[in-house]
């Protein structure tokens, strides 16, 4: 069998083994998307991501989980970017494009205080109300009706994948989440293969303004996201249409991965504009190790 060099990143965090761990495979050009997502099946992270040259942006990045394609990925682009940044392979300009599956989007590099930062531009935010059952929707976390923050919209949310934003009362309520992921597809009927994001607006970090946890859609393969760019950046652009409908611009922090000990931290901006609202999200990322990955 073929074997393939993955270097495992953690994302959103400068301390190993904490964040989001992402495989990155470089120079991919020649593999098959058959034999990537066998690679992504066999390294085991939530994503995988795969450098390719391109011919519209200054590098083409594909995504894999365990069972199927992304079409974008936060952790895992700020992942493999801090590894061509750190390995010297971009040449260190403080601008880049990718190719994504959802289009070319623009990449900036800033170093604060020794840490690298990479900051990602997300697609254009959509929203979907959900109308399905809210007790069924609270059974499938572990939680009863009365966990669910009712002041506030359920919705779908998308700034490059679809997630269901989903309100909690109080930040007592994440560390009794127990998610049924195989109940997902039939509760979430406008969107079934849309993953779930519980979030609140109480946090353990007083820098920090939500708190969250990432449920993933069964047919990815995997069962919870530590922590989550491109729900944490959705999550920006929900505050803005939903809960401050005056302001015009908000800068905040996310904080995921309390509940399995791998804590980081999402830097969002969002800036709003007469017919959209654009949405950044900032981390860093830390080298943790190499593998040699066999694949079919």
């Amino acid at each position: 069998m073929p074997t393939q060099k993955v270097f495992h990143y953690d994302a959103f965090s400068a301390i190993a083994n904490k964040g989001n761990p992402a495989g990155v495979v470089l120079n991919a050009d020649t593999l098959e998307a058959a034999e990537m997502q066998s690679i992504a099946r066999e390294v085991g992270f939530n994503e995988t991501v795969f450098v390719l040259s391109s011919n519209k942006a200054d590098l083409r990045v594909r995504y894999f989980t365990p069972g199927h394609e992304m079409n974008l990925c936060g952790h895992a682009t700020i992942a493999s970017l801090y590894c061509l940044w750190t390995k010297g392979l971009l040449n260190y300009h403080e601008q880049i494009t990718i190719e994504t599956k959802i289009g070319t989007l623009p990449i900036f590099f800033e170093t604060n205080n020794g840490q690298l930062f990479i900051t990602m531009k997300q697609d254009r935010p959509e929203f979907i109300p959900f109308h399905g059952s809210i007790s069924d929707l609270a059974h499938s976390m572990g939680l009863s009706l009365e966990d669910i923050d009712a002041t506030k919209p359920i919705v779908y949310g998308s700034t490059g994948t679809w997630t269901l934003l989903v309100p909690i009362r109080s930040l007592s309520c994440f560390n009794r989440m127990e998610p049924k992921n195989a109940l997902f597809p039939s509760i979430l009927r406008e969107n079934p293969k849309s993953s779930v994001h519980p979030f609140c607006i109480e946090t353990y970090d007083k820098e920090a303004m939500m708190h969250a946890r990432h449920f993933s859609s069964p047919y990815s393969g995997t069962t919870e996201d530590a922590v989550t760019g491109t729900a944490s950046g959705v999550m920006g652009a929900y505050y803005l249409t939903y809960l401050e409908h005056e302001e015009r611009s908000i800068n905040f922090i996310v904080e995921q991965g309390y509940e399995v000990n791998k804590e980081g931290r999402v830097f969002v901006k969002v800036r709003r504009h007469d017919s959209t609202i654009e949405v950044f999200i900032s981390g860093t990322a830390v080298f943790v190790k190499e593998l040699e990955v066999q694949y079919a």
